[in-house]
């Protein structure tokens, strides 16, 4: 037998079961790091602000949402930290692809985010994929397209479905990344 056959794959119906914040990718575990009054704070100021231009553009079917629960099978479940879900849920969780996904990036995250999150996210569909890093002040971009992610650093108009374009200039959130 190989090493990797010891290691034990869970499902949702374990991850119900466990105490803290964990993610399930793959089957694996993933404890949640301890929130950060900057991620936070980041999270909170750019959910404020998609929050805002989604109210202006009085979308009905397009959402944002902070840290909910996106299952996307027995075996993996996530949370990411801000997203827009365009299409109608009654759930308390995400049982389909959200449209955009942030994730701010830290050190104990930013491998997770880069590598696993990058390649599920692709793999699931999700239109907008972007990771803001507070240490440098910078944005990554990435747009579905034919199936695999494309940078596309200097995207200002995020057209989260045939009938909602929503003009976003990630330059201004960008230069408030800098929290002490």
């Amino acid at each position: 037998m190989k090493a990797f056959d010891y290691i034990p794959l869970y499902t949702y119906q374990d991850y119900l079961l466990w105490e803290g914040d964990w993610e399930l990718i793959n089957g694996h575990p993933h404890a949640m790091s301890p929130s950060i009054r900057k991620h936070q704070f980041i999270c909170g100021m750019l959910g404020a602000q998609l929050h805002e231009l989604l109210g202006k553009k009085q979308v009905e079917n397009c959402s944002f949402y902070y840290k909910l629960d996106w299952i996307v099978n027995e075996n993996t479940v996530v949370r990411p930290d801000v997203m827009i879900v365009c299409g109608e849920f009654k759930d308390d969780f995400l049982r389909f692809p959200p449209t955009l996904i942030v994730e701010v990036l830290s050190a104990s995250t930013s491998m997770k985010d880069k590598n696993i999150k990058y390649k599920l996210y692709e793999e699931q569909k999700v239109k907008y994929y972007i990771l803001a890093n507070p240490d440098t002040q910078t944005c990554d971009i990435f747009e579905l397209q034919n199936g695999m992610y494309v940078a596309v650093n200097e995207a200002k108009n995020f057209v989260l479905q045939e009938d909602c374009k929503m003009d976003f200039d990630i330059s201004t959130f960008v230069a408030k990344l800098n929290i002490n």
